[in-house]
């Protein structure tokens, strides 16, 4: 298949926090030739970043808990446990946002970086692209209360054993996409990471 796609209009609909763009075109077809004129909105953010803070001695992970506004159709559940995370300004690395928004929202200094992955967050309407971390930190005497007033932050930082933090994942306490996908990266390779950091190991 000649996977092809022409743009036949673009505008603006909205700029604010977010840009949203909207398109007519047609792309092709799996079967053979192309499809219809469609006409599609794409949300711009920007790169971001995530990063799972995570004390391979301790064995804990480091999860924020904070209002989201695309939660609130479930009024009870608007503040969702997550882990670090933010967008990658102009001139930035996505090594140095990590960095950066560690200590900006969990007050963590940030010892090491592995990179877990990179994907598109919800492709069927948004460009944004990000860049997912494990960060290794000490977690003594984490917690409190962080976050820019400039921005609006109100963040609750926890540190919690690893163990509890993926009883949270099951007992669906975590309702979050980042979270989830890091923890359960975390499960699968909590051993070997362990090991690169020079913790011992289970």
């Amino acid at each position: 298949m000649n996977k092809k796609f022409e743009i036949l209009h673009k505008e603006i609909a909205y700029q604010g926090f977010f840009r949203l763009e909207k398109y007519r075109l047609r792309h092709s077809l799996f079967a053979g030739g192309q499809s219809a004129e469609i006409s599609r909105e794409r949300l711009i953010r920007g790169d971001c970043v995530g990063v799972l803070l995570y004390d391979p001695h301790a064995d804990k992970v480091v999860l924020i808990e904070q209002f989201r506004i695309g939660a609130i159709a479930r009024p009870e559940r608007a503040w969702l446990v997550e882990i670090v995370a933010g967008a990658i300004e102009a001139g930035e690395t996505a090594e140095e946002v990590a960095i950066r928004e560690s200590l900006e929202e969990a007050g963590c200094a940030v010892q090491a970086l592995h990179e877990i992955s990179r994907f598109y967050t919800t492709p069927g309407s948004s460009a944004e692209w990000l860049t997912l971390f494990c960060g290794k930190i000490d977690s003594t005497g984490v917690g409190g209360v962080y976050g820019l007033d400039h921005e609006d932050e109100d963040i609750l930082v926890h540190a919690v054993d690893f163990a509890q933090a993926y009883r949270m994942l099951e007992n669906h306490e975590i309702e979050s996409a980042l979270p989830i996908v890091a923890i359960q990266w975390l499960a699968l390779n909590k051993q070997q990471l362990r090991q690169k950091w020079g913790a011992k190991p289970d």
